[in-house]
């Protein structure tokens, strides 16, 4: 039984990252570790500075390792198996439905979710906001999932990597419209450098085909390719909506946490998409397709748990060490996903893609490193000099 409650907190900005990447609910903790944190820093006086209990030791090189291994390992296979999943034969065919993959993505993170929540509240799946406003975020997760794999129909998995990093610019859209945002000139100048090695990523492959992935679709079919280029659009701006509007319900909700929202927005999910599946007819024939497949059911739950795994990885990882360690491990793993892609499925990528490609995570890289330096304390002013002693005319100090 899912207990609710409405209590509005004062809002504070628990912004989401770009997430994420796989699901779309991966969101940025950095508000909730502040916090934490302050509460470490707070010294004690008195009785209280007596019995206060040793700080806890700070995470080192292996807790490090630990995190790095874990998203690494986790999305990287997770990439892998999408792009084989969306773009290769099986014994009876291809894959059918994309929405499927969705769905089996939102059922296993929906066990998770609800697992965690129920050890950490009681036993109780306690949401402090109504069920209904995780609908609209939920609705635009699912789209943002199905653009992701049907893009992969399309396009390659090189240029399904790099297009997610555009994001930026419909996240600040969204975020200046729909909660009034502001953000200084150098955020619009990056993504428009972003912006621009993604174009010349995209149209250095475009006339031999090399955009695409190899499939039936898209072999030859430029007009293919721009339909999966649209997907990624979808994906794109869907998935900023999604990210915005979990931001706002952070605001008007701070009592919800990341396994909260994981729970509501992937049940709403699942309704969602199951609704789609049967309404379209598409349950029926994947799982058809399924039992006359093993390996895609093994592939689909591959999928599932990586996808649930890397979910854990990035609540641990920015609660550790923070959004910008994250975000680095993250960027590095989209580098080493584009190699890995490009190697095992045979992708040509000419120079002038490689030279795009290195634009945009320059700029990524440099964005992290001026965020990271504008979160940094000021040093406090040094102390002013002690007043010099007063001097009688005569030269000898006053006392």
């Amino acid at each position: 039984m899912v207990a609710m409650s409405n209590r509005h907190g004062g809002g504070y900005d628990r912004n989401p990252r770009e997430p994420n990447d796989s699901d779309g609910y991966a969101k940025d903790a950095e508000a909730g570790v502040e916090e934490s944190k302050q509460g470490l820093l707070e010294p004690a006086s008195g009785d209280d500075a007596a019995s206060a209990k040793p700080a806890a030791p700070t995470p080192g090189a292996k807790h490090l390792a630990f995190c790095f291994v874990g998203l690494q390992a986790s999305y990287l296979t997770w990439g892998y198996v999408q792009e084989k999943v969306m773009t290769r034969e099986y014994t009876t065919g291809r894959f059918p439905s994309a929405t499927f993959c969705v769905f089996s993505n939102r059922f296993l993170a929906v066990i998770v979710a609800a697992g965690i929540t129920l050890f950490q509240h009681g036993g109780r799946l306690t949401l402090p906001a109504s069920y209904f406003a995780f609908a609209p975020c939920a609705f635009s997760n699912s789209l943002s999932s199905f653009g992701q794999y049907q893009a992969l129909r399309y396009v390659s998995f090189p240029l399904q990597t790099i297009s997610k990093s555009t994001k930026v610019i419909p996240v600040m859209l969204m975020g200046k419209f729909l909660n009034k945002k502001t953000y200084p000139p150098v955020d619009y100048v990056e993504a428009l450098c972003i912006s621009l090695g993604v174009c010349v990523f995209s149209l250095a492959n475009l006339d031999d085909g090399a955009l695409s992935s190899g499939g039936e679709e898209s072999e030859g079919n430029v007009f293919a390719a721009y339909l999966g280029v649209a997907m990624l659009a979808l994906y794109v701006v869907s998935d900023s909506f999604t990210s915005q509007w979990q931001s706002r319900l952070y605001q008007a909700h701070p009592n919800v946490d990341q396994f909260q929202m994981m729970f509501a927005v992937n049940s709403w999910a699942i309704c969602m998409t199951l609704f789609a599946l049967v309404s379209s007819g598409e349950l029926w024939t994947t799982l058809k397709f399924l039992s006359l497949n093993p390996a895609a059911f093994v592939d689909n739950v591959t999928i599932a748990i990586t996808s649930a795994t890397g979910q854990l990885f990035i609540f641990y990882t920015i609660k550790t060490f923070g959004p910008v360690v994250f975000t680095i491990i993250m960027t590095t793993r989209q580098m080493f996903s584009i190699v890995l892609s490009t190697v095992l499925f045979g992708h040509e990528i000419k120079a002038l893609a490689l030279l795009g490609a290195a634009a945009v995570f320059a700029t990524i890289f440099h964005r992290i490193k001026r965020q990271a330096r504008a979160k940094r304390p000021a040093k406090a002013p040094p102390p002013p000099p002690p007043p010099s002693p007063a001097k009688t005319p005569a030269g000898r100090l006053q006392i």
